[in-house]
């Protein structure tokens, strides 16, 4: 599922708002997802999951061409656990479908 094709869900939904209404709601809330990670929160969506930041501490690679040694420096990467709920749902939807297509 694309950016888009969220909108167009949201709208679909939900008969009063507009597409670009639809738009504006869905840029809202990454937006204030996006500036919460930035900040160093933890976002948690109960039934859905948890938006964390994870550190990577620095390291020594390889260049894979000349095979010489290059030090990585320290990152932070956002980290998606799901929530409970979703695990079973996609899990419980994953082997209905999985069933129909043997079928």
């Amino acid at each position: 599922m694309t950016r888009s094709d969220l909108v167009e869900e949201l709208a679909a939904r939900f008969g009063q708002l507009t597409q670009r209404d639809a738009e504006f709601a869905v840029k809202a809330i990454l937006d204030a997802m996006n500036d919460a990670l930035v900040r160093g929160h933890r976002i948690e969506i109960r039934g859905f999951g948890s938006f964390a930041i994870n550190r990577r501490p620095p390291r020594m690679g390889r260049n894979p061409r000349s095979g010489e040694s290059v030090a990585i420096p320290e990152k932070k990467v956002p980290h998606f656990k799901p929530g409970k709920a979703l695990r079973e749902a996609v899990d419980t939807r994953t082997a209905l479908l999985e069933g129909q297509h043997k079928a």
